[in-house]
């Protein structure tokens, strides 16, 4: 079974991209979203966070973990492959950046997230180390998510928005750009016609569902563990609001049905 944990219920933009690359494995989907969001909290409790999460898809069943959430793939990742040393572990951040370095033809690279994720600087340091003649411009879009999660993905603010934030990116001749944050995906349209289609996008979910699928193909062992599973996808959150509810469809497309995670064993 696949496991994928976020901080809330942004990372099914994630779900969808493995769930589209990976149709025939079994997925559980798990959003703390008692708890969301990460990106303010210090790197000890992000940790102590992830280490639930990643324990409680454990306890279901999970034969793989997807880290979904920036925050904790940014400051928890790390601790997690220390901790489960015999369990591969994804995080959205490695496989897109290896993507956007590769990408890049004049080595201006973008990324943009909310705070939180923009301040560990881990972006730069990883696109560094990937390729040390990369210039990289940063921004902060802390308005993004609310502006998703009320349904404002395509209203005139946004776009206005959009510009103030971005416009910093187009003037420094960016040629690609990473959503370094799981709602974004869904902010693409709107981004893309702002860049006039000239700058090459980076979505770390469509990224990471590649990866893993590579992966699952070159490694027998994971393979026979997955194989014979039916498709099935099971959604948990830590708390179910209408809200949740709304946004998760708003996702996916659909009506999806939580059940309520209890992490008390595991904290």
């Amino acid at each position: 079974m696949i496991g994928i944990f976020d901080s809330g219920v942004g990372g099914l933009t994630v779900a969808k991209e493995v769930q589209h690359t990976l149709p025939k494995y079994n997925i559980i989907y798990f959003g703390d979203t008692a708890r969301v969001p990460y990106g303010n909290r210090s790197r000890e409790i992000v940790q102590q966070y992830s280490l639930e999460d990643a324990n409680f898809l454990l306890s279901k069943g999970s034969d793989v973990i997807v880290i979904a959430c920036h925050t904790a793939s940014a400051q928890a990742a790390k601790k997690l492959r220390e901790t489960y040393p015999q369990i591969l572990i994804f995080d959205v951040i490695k496989e897109a950046l290896k993507r956007a370095a590769a990408e890049t033809k004049n080595n201006r690279i973008g990324i943009i997230g909310t705070r939180g994720t923009i301040s560990t600087q881990i972006h730069e340091n990883l696109l560094k180390k990937l390729n040390p003649k990369v210039e990289i411009f940063t921004a902060a879009c802390p308005l993004f998510v609310p502006l998703v999660e009320e349904g404002f993905s395509s209203a005139p603010e946004t776009k206005r928005i959009i510009k103030k934030y971005l416009r910093p990116l187009k003037e420094a001749k960016i040629d690609t750009l990473v959503l370094a944050c799981t709602h974004y995906p869904l902010l693409l349209k709107a981004i893309k016609k702002f860049f006039s289609g000239k700058v090459h996008i980076i979505d770390p979910g469509k990224e990471t569902a590649l990866a893993l699928k590579k992966e699952i193909e070159q490694n027998n062992d994971l393979k026979k563990k997955l194989e014979g599973n039916n498709a099935e996808s099971e959604f948990f959150a830590s708390d179910i609001t209408p809200n949740i509810l709304e946004i998760s469809k708003m996702i996916l497309g659909k009506e999806v049905h939580f059940h309520k995670a209890n992490l008390e064993s595991f904290t």
